[in-house]
């Protein structure tokens, strides 16, 4: 699981193992380490963020500073996703 950023205790990552047809451009986040339960989060293509779940249950105030992060680091992350996965689909 490539980490992306850490944001306090919660890590920001990709699973390596993405299945084809490959998902919308997305993150997961989970606290301390990757989970099978963690929150998604997609990246459009304007470099917003919109919570798909909140699987793992961070509370709202800190999942709204979470996905400000993750909008300020956008670019490098689609970035960084076309670099492991070959091309970058978005939700919107």
């Amino acid at each position: 699981m490539p980490q992306i950023l850490r944001i306090g205790s919660y890590v920001v990552y990709f699973w390596s193992n993405e299945v084809r047809p490959l998902e919308y451009v997305h993150v997961h986040v989970a606290s301390k380490r990757p989970t099978v339960d963690a929150t998604k989060l997609w990246i459009t293509s304007e470099g917003g963020v919109v919570v798909c779940n909140n699987d793992s249950q961070i509370p709202p105030n800190l999942l709204r500073k979470i996905a400000h992060v993750v909008e300020a680091n956008s670019k490098e992350i689609v970035a960084t996703w076309v670099r492991l996965f070959g091309e970058a689909r978005y939700y919107c």
